[in-house]
């Protein structure tokens, strides 16, 4: 027989966090039984949590910041490389104004807790969060995400962004410690599970696995990526949460080698082999080069002999999480980059090299395509003048007016159509944040409304399906793709009229008319067939370490 030995599966180290102090309100302590209990009233769990979900939709960490910075010091990025962080730096130095949030998706708010045996609170924890998750969407400009099923098909908008995603856990010691996160549908959707076996753990066959995986990743996400792989898990939902604790960075401090007690640790050398697999694919910064992953964390687990789940997960380029912690001395917050001006260099667009086709919209959309026929997938794009904006919502409605027999609507025939669904617009804007949403949501759509005689020109973040390429070449149409990230960017510098054309009860999902100005884009599949994703997901062969 063997004695008990209790380990902790994840045992992190020293927190090295910079903290800010928001407040010693709220916060006493008392003794009973000899020992010093830390009571916190549900005040001071409200406080933190706004304050928390505000920062994080408005400002970023300063690691991320420079690794942005980096890409545009670093000759072997890519002109798209450089040109997608500068925008990315400029849209931090926006969304830092704390009025327009860094991402038209402002996400859904999830928070993870774990609570000290000395600590006291006044009892439901998750409702003093949740309070803390409604005031902030209701006093900022941030989008209501949340769905409620009234049936199984039938859903409407709770109109303030609730239901959180709250997980608390009993810990050791006298302090309150939390990470809070904001996870948009772009990357909350390149959450992916696998189950594999033994026969996946030997270097060349892990890596040919990785390979193939991170390019089904695709850029729907808006890359640069913060990539976390975990290999083994006790179950699958523990090697999912895993993953998305890892892209937050949140298990940095893990040991990096395994014991025989099954405890959770980092493979630092294997992060650097996939980062630099990250690096080859070509995918790069969205629309080619280098910087597909700012970085990578892969995270060996323990596991069942008859299993092994692999999980993957990624923080997108809006890279919302933040740490709080309450304890005697107070309640703090993580302190994120309030000046994100000190990261942007002077970057002149010569710098950045390729060169930038404008194109007016203000012509039929015959002259429109006929132009767009004479440049080559990748061909970065200004774009000026009017568009409609419509998903899926929209959509599905437009594909109930053609299968009725009723005509294409006629503005989807006279403009291109931008999938994207804006935040709430402050006063003295034209726009809220107003950045494109994933493209792929609308593949099914394309032959039927192209063949219908709309939908010719296309503008979105990712990929698309084979399926999209095909009705292009057949019916003469383009997709090109938008930066994904820089939604305050767009709203402050780009988009100077907003107005609804149809489907006002939808809210943010009714189908809008915009007016834009130097509207960057890219060509990623043409008329002719041609789509520049579709070498780049052919895995090539990964070698054996």
């Amino acid at each position: 027989m063997t004695d008990f030995q209790f380990q902790d599966m994840l045992p992190l180290g020293k927190d090295e966090t910079p903290y800010r102090l928001l407040s010693k309100d709220h916060v006493s302590t008392f003794e009973a039984g000899g020992r010093t209990f830390l009571q916190v009233a549900p005040e001071a769990l409200t406080l933190l949590t706004r304050e928390a979900m505000r920062d994080i939709a408005h400002l970023l960490r300063p690691g991320h910041l420079k690794q942005l910075s980096n890409i545009l010091e670093d000759p072997e990025a890519s002109s798209n490389d450089r040109f997608v962080a500068l925008e990315l730096l400029k849209n931090a130095n926006i969304a830092a104004g704390g009025v327009l949030p860094s991402c038209q998706d402002t996400g859904t708010a999830i928070v993870m807790g774990k609570k000290g045996q000395y600590v006291i609170t006044g009892g439901n924890d998750e409702e003093a969060i949740s309070r803390g998750v409604f005031d902030t969407y209701q006093t900022s400009n941030l989008r209501y995400s949340q769905m409620a099923p009234l049936d199984m098909y039938k859903e409407v908008n709770t109109g303030n962004n609730l239901p959180a995603q709250i997980e608390l856990y009993a810990t050791d010691g006298d302090a309150y410690k939390f990470l809070f996160m904001a996870k948009g549908g772009g990357s909350a959707n390149k959450s992916y599970l696998f189950q594999e076996t033994k026969a996946l753990l030997n270097p060349q066959s892990l890596l040919s696995f990785v390979d193939a995986k991170i390019r089904s990743l695709g850029t729907a996400a808006c890359p640069p990526y913060h990539l976390a792989i975990v290999i083994g898990g006790t179950s699958a939902e523990y090697a999912l949460k895993t993953a998305k604790y890892a892209s937050a960075r949140y298990l940095d401090s893990l040991p990096t080698e395994g014991n025989t007690l099954g405890r959770g640790f980092r493979d630092v050398a294997l992060e650097q082999e996939i980062l630099k697999l990250t690096q080859r694919t070509g995918i790069g910064a969205q629309f080619g080069g280098k910087y597909f992953c700012h970085d990578v964390r892969v995270i060996r687990l323990p596991r069942h002999g008859a299993s092994c789940p692999v999980a993957i997960a990624v923080s997108c380029s809006a890279d919302r999480q933040i740490l709080g912690k309450i304890t005697q001395d107070g309640i703090f917050l993580e302190q994120l980059e309030a000046d994100p001006a000190k990261y942007l260099p002077e970057t002149t667009a010569s710098e950045l090299g390729g060169e930038v086709v404008k194109i007016d919209l203000n012509r039929p959309m015959s002259e429109i395509r006929a132009e767009l026929s004479r440049y080559p997938i990748k061909t970065r794009l200004s774009l000026s003048g009017p568009l409609v904006v419509a998903r899926d919502i929209a959509h599905a409605k437009i594909k109930e007016v053609l299968d009725s027999g009723k005509e294409m609507p006629q503005y989807l025939k006279d403009y291109m159509v931008y999938y994207a669904g804006p935040a709430k617009t402050p006063e003295g804007y034209a726009s809220g944040s107003f950045g494109p949403t994933t493209a792929g949501r609308m593949d099914a759509y394309v032959d039927q409304f192209q063949a219908a005689g709309g939908s010719f020109v296309m503008l979105a973040k990712g990929n698309r399906s084979p399926a999209v390429t095909e009705a292009c070449k057949k019916h003469g149409g383009f997709y090109l793709g938008s930066i994904g990230g820089p939604a305050a960017r767009l709203a402050k510098d780009c988009i100077t009229k907003v107005q609804v054309l149809e489907y006002p009860e939808l809210g943010m999902e009714a189908v809008w008319k915009i007016e834009v100005v130097d509207f960057p884009a890219f060509i990623v599949v043409d008329d002719k067939g041609n789509d520049f994703f579709a070498n780049i997901n052919k895995p090539s062969a990964a070698k054996k370490a």
